[in-house]
Formats: C-alpha cells, structure tokens, sequence
C-alpha cells in the first residue's frame, strides 16, 4: 500500500464514492445522536465500558486463563495463536478433519486481519461471507471500507449489477428482475446464503465479546446470518482477538448499552448470540476458540498505545471523521478504517512501511472521534504519541535527521561556521534577493512556505567593511 496521503488523493476523485459515504454517515451519525440523546447517564456508561475495558486488560494474563479454564470445562478445544499464521493454520487443520472444503463465516474483523480467506483458498477451501455487506464486498472482489457497514462506499444500483454479474458463479444465481430496492437485494442474498447455510460442516465466527467469568462467547448482528452459521454446522471456529475479554457478566450488560447506540443507532441489537462450549444435541458439537494475539502484546506494553485496545468495532470514530467521510475506508490499507486505524494498524504491525508511517498523520486532531468513542479512547492523544514513534523510526534516515547532523558539524567549529556563512552569502548575491520556492528533500515543507533567501552579505563581511579589518572605526573609542 502506498502512504494515506497518496491513496487518499485518488479516493477523492472518486465523487460517486464521496457522496455514497456522505450520505451513509450523516444517516448513522443522526440515528446515533437520537438514541445517545435519550440515555441521561451516557457519560457515565462511557467510563463504565472504559472502566472494564482497563481493568481486563491491565490484568489480561489472568482474566485469559479464567476464560480458557471456562471454555475447556464446557467441551470447547481453546487454542493460542501468536499470529496470523498459526490462526490460519488452525481453522485449515479444522475444516480438514471435518472433510469439508468450505465454510460459511459470520462477519469478523479478525478473520479480515489475519486474512483467513485467502489462506483457506490456497489450502482449496472455500469461504463464504454471509453478512450482506461482506457478501457485496466479496462477489465484487473488492475490499470492505468501514468497520460496521463494510460496502458503504458502494450504493444501490452498484450492488444489484454486482448481484445479477457474479452470484450465479458462487452458487443460486440472482433473479432476472432483480431491482435495486432494499428489500429485492436482500431476499436475493438471503436466497443465495441459504444453501450454503444448509450444507456447511465447518462455520467460522469472530466474536464482539468473551466472557472471562462463564466462558461466554457474543456475537451482535443485525441480519440473523450470524445465527444462522452459529447453530446449523455441526463445527464451529471462533477466532478471537485476546483484547475482546471481558472480566464478568454484569460487563456485557454495559457493552451492550454502548455498542448499539454507538454502531447502528439501534436501542438494543437486533440478534445477540451468546454461546458458552458445547449444548449437547443442540447447535455445533464441536467448538473450537482461537485467542488471536498477532501483535495485541506488543500494543499492550505501550502504556500509552494500550487503550487502542478498548475498542469495541463500534464504528463510531469513524462516522464522525471529517477525513475518513473524504477519503473512504481503503485509503487505510488495511481492515481498520478511519481513526480507531490510524492508532491500531501502526501499533499492530509497527511503522515500518509507508501506510503505516503516515497513518497517524491520517487526521486534523479535531476531537470528534474521543467525544463519540463509547469507551472513551483519547484517538487524538494517541495519534500525537504515534507521530512521535515515526518520527523517532525515522532518527538518522531521513533528511531531516541528516541536515540537523550537517548543522551539528558545522557549527561545531567557528571556522566551518564562518566558511558556510561565507557561501550562503555567495548564494544570496547569485539570487539577487529572488524568493526559493523549493528545496530537495524538503518538498513537502515548502509546499506551506518560502525558504527565508539567504542575505548577500555575512555579519562578519559587514563588520570587516564598515569597522575595518581590526574592528575599530578609525574614531577615538
């Protein structure tokens, strides 16, 4: 991926996508603003989810083990992956002792993140999505571009070519009269899922929570897709982010409060899926959990960085965003969008490469995404403390870094000084006071301003003119 600055430029030129994502937003923004309004003690349930949040993960080591010990004692295989590869590895492993070549997947972020799809197909198996919105983005061979709502940079009209071009190719075909009315798209998707659902061995999930205190998995969701694939297969993958623990139950109440509000705009969730293990002759009969760390350690021994990992996959951050509402979810580089991206992505993967170097530069600090966070995660102080990351990564390459090294060695010695001011002067006579518009390597510097022109002559010149050689005037002191 290239650097935000240079994907978003090309997202900007795209004015179907720019009106798709200003209409969505403002959409979700009002619903959201609606229902927060009605709760008298939102603040109160903001630091009650951040409250939570803090305590399970200044003491995640333990709250993890209490989780595994409840997941294993109700028939559920915990497995532990450092990264995405053994993740993937673990779901492969699954799905092939099962003898299954696909599977059906409830929307998850982490499966995105560790990209599970393109895993199992190399292994020859098969994964379908079934949210709607990843399903759009999946027939399209596109990429999602917001947390909540995965294909809002695509509308209407664009779905329903995508529905009668590519879904006869996975499977039950999309009516010939197919219109791009809500309720045609989503009978045709639902058509389209239900002999998946119907034949699938093996489903994989992710999860929004995980109960430390029961051993409870939750899943929110707005379509019953999740359902569907959380009771019909006979196994069930969950992998889950090692952040998503909660201490107890009474905690689930809290987030269950904060994270409709904050997503959809919604009182209370349209389907809330919890399952603890195995219900003998009742659902899967096999589960499997995968805590996924990929990277969760290292944001973790950040004291600063660590409260990226509150986040909830609300959305909110991103609804509110001045620059993601612009520039659209892909410019990201990655399956986390908008703010909550620009602060996770870099401490997950490091800044390293040019997307993740620019990412927390991704923003005008204006406030609104801490103000909307449900669990109160200070975005704009975390991407000022990420700045400095970069800019300490970039110590000794840069060219900023080596012109203050030239400016070390120069005025370490007054004879250096003297001979550089000497031809800065040199400089300033060749220009004759003509204004320098551009300097290598500091383009993007003087793209704001201009570059004081150096003056035609030095203090000491002046001096040695005007006093004479000894620095007197020829007068009586």
């Amino acid at each position: 991926m290239p650097s935000f600055q240079r994907a978003a430029k090309g997202a900007l030129a795209d004015t179907q996508q720019r009106r798709n994502l200003a209409h969505a937003t403002a959409t979700i923004r009002a619903k959201r603003a609606a229902v927060v309004g009605e709760v008298a003690d939102w603040e109160a349930l903001r630091v009650a989810g951040a409250d939570a949040k803090d305590e399970a993960l200044h003491h995640l080591p333990d709250y993890l083990e209490q989780l595994e010990a409840n997941l294993t004692a109700r028939g559920a295989t915990v497995h532990w992956a450092r990264d995405a590869a053994e993740a993937n590895q673990v779901v492969i492993d699954v799905a092939r002792a099962q003898g299954a070549d696909e599977v059906v997947k409830v929307k998850s972020m982490a499966t995105q993140e560790i990209e599970l799809n393109e895993a199992l197909e190399e292994a020859g198996i098969a994964a379908w999505e079934t949210d709607l919105a990843e399903l759009i983005v999946q027939l399209g061979e596109d990429r999602p571009s917001h947390i909540l709502v995965p294909a809002i940079h695509r509308n209407r009209a664009e779905i329903r070519e995508i529905f009668r071009r590519e879904m006869g190719r996975a499977g039950r075909a999309a009516p010939e009269d197919l219109t791009d009315e809500p309720a045609r798209l989503a009978e045709a998707a639902r058509l389209h899922l239900r002999e998946k659902f119907l034949r699938a061995k093996v489903a994989v999930s992710g999860a929004n929570f995980a109960v430390a205190d029961t051993g409870t998995l939750v899943v929110v969701e707005s379509e019953g897709n999740g359902r569907m694939c959380l009771t019909l297969p006979q196994t069930l993958v969950s992998i889950v982010g090692v952040e998503k623990v909660l201490p107890t139950f009474a905690d689930l109440g809290t987030m269950m409060q904060l994270l409709p509000r904050s997503s959809t705009g919604e009182r209370m969730n349209p389907y809330t899926s919890t399952w603890t293990g195995v219900t003998p002759g009742d659902g899967p009969q096999e589960v499997h959990v995968v805590l996924l760390d990929n990277g969760r350690s290292r944001v973790l021994a950040d004291e600063v960085g660590r409260e990226a990992l509150r986040c909830i996959r609300c959305s909110a951050c991103l609804n509110v965003c001045p620059v993601y509402e612009r520039a659209g979810g892909h410019a990201y580089g990655s399956v986390y969008p908008g703010p909550i991206g620009a602060v996770l992505n870099p401490q997950l993967r490091g800044v390293s490469s040019d997307v993740d170097k620019s990412l927390p530069y991704a923003s005008s600090l204006c406030g609104a995404c801490f103000e909307a966070c449900p669990v109160r995660i200070d975005i704009p102080s975390l991407l000022v403390h990420l700045r400095t990351q970069v800019v300490d990564e970039a110590s000794g390459r840069s060219a900023e870094a080596a012109g203050m090294r030239a400016a070390s060695w120069v005025f370490g010695d007054h004879r250096r000084l003297e001979a550089a001011q000497r031809a800065a002067s040199l400089g300033g006579r060749l220009l004759g006071g003509r204004t320098i518009r551009s300097v290598p390597g500091l383009g993007a510097w003087t793209q704001a301003r201009d570059v004081p022109t150096p003056p035609t002559e030095t203090f000491r010149q002046w001096w040695a003119r005007s006093h004479g050689e000894d620095g007197h005037t020829g007068e009586d002191a």
